[in-house]
């Protein structure tokens, strides 16, 4: 099968083309490197150096006429998308429209899209959060990941795209960032292998719902295999304290590092965790690594990288 992935040069879009190569589908990737690395992209991918943006979006629709498309490219910064909301909608909300008109005009059949968990419910009510808990995004870039999602089901009703939505609640692993405002292991593991104090904002007792990249994009592949349309949670169901990751962190490093805290980040969210019953019962998903098994295997991976 012909697939584009977008952002396939990413964090988790890596991940994704490297599955998906190894499970026999063609591969192109789109990714204009804003915050991808050219040699993320597999050997036997076609890379298109390109934002999802640009109309060449539309050239290389009609050359590689692909089948599905795997849409992960975004602005993914909460704080930037609430300095800068217009740069956010442009990428995530303008962008993905690119795409779908694209789709439609050179006959793309499927669309699986990467969404957010945390950001799209907000302060949750319960906890887990399922499917049908309220939609109370705080942030642009929760409510250009909504919108994306609502376009969506537009043109499912409209053009007979059909969709499949991953809402992901926080995704770690090799290749995440260790230098952003995001991605709390990378910047702790990295921190500590360079012995470096991480600061922990606030109390540290607010929980994160940590699920492995590895397991996310296995999610990936079922859902371009799925038949069904629909919108799924990612993630592991159990919350893990960032003062519990720092002590997990530091024990696998050897750091040996005190904990230490600064203030707590304005509009924080508290506490994140998502249900993933509906992921097992339509994708027949569920994660494979623990946490503290995908934790090794970040450590081993910045042990042994570049960045």
């Amino acid at each position: 099968m012909k697939i584009v992935v977008t952002g396939g040069a990413g964090f988790i879009g890596s991940h994704v083309a490297e599955m998906l190569c190894a499970d026999g589908h063609d591969v192109c990737v789109v990714d204009d490197l804003s915050t991808g690395k050219k040699k993320n992209v597999p050997e036997s991918a076609v890379f298109y150096e390109t934002s999802i943006t640009d109309s060449r979006v539309g050239e290389i629709f009609a050359k590689e006429k692909p089948g599905v498309v795997v849409h992960l490219a975004a602005h993914a910064s909460v704080p930037v998308s609430v300095r800068d909301p217009l740069m956010d909608m442009d990428i995530n909300i303008r962008g993905t429209l690119n795409l779908l008109e694209a789709g439609v005009k050179h006959g793309v059949k499927k669309v699986v899209f990467s969404s957010t968990g945390g950001a799209i419910y907000g302060e949750q009510d319960c906890f887990p959060a399922d499917e049908n808990h309220p939609l109370r995004p705080l942030s642009p870039y929760g409510v250009s990941k909504l919108c994306a999602e609502k376009y969506l089901y537009a043109y499912h009703k409209n053009h007979g795209i059909d969709y499949f939505v991953l809402r992901y609640s926080n995704v770690y692993g090799p290749r995440q960032d260790p230098f952003g405002e995001g991605g709390v292991v990378a910047i702790f593991v990295m921190k500590m292998l360079k012995n470096e104090q991480p600061v922990i904002n606030g109390t540290g007792e607010q929980t994160r719902d940590f699920v492995y990249v590895k397991d996310v994009a296995r999610a990936n592949l079922l859902a371009i295999k799925s038949d069904l349309t629909g919108v799924v949670n990612i993630g592991t169901g159990r919350e893990i304290t960032i003062n519990e990751t720092f002590s997990m962190i530091n024990k696998i490093t050897g750091a040996g590092l005190p904990e230490k805290h600064g203030p707590a980040l304005p509009g924080e969210q508290l506490r994140s965790v998502l249900a993933c019953a509906k992921a097992r019962e339509l994708l027949g998903w569920e994660p494979s690594f623990s946490f503290e098994a995908g934790l090794r295997e970040t450590v081993d991976f910045f042990q042994k990288s570049d960045f």
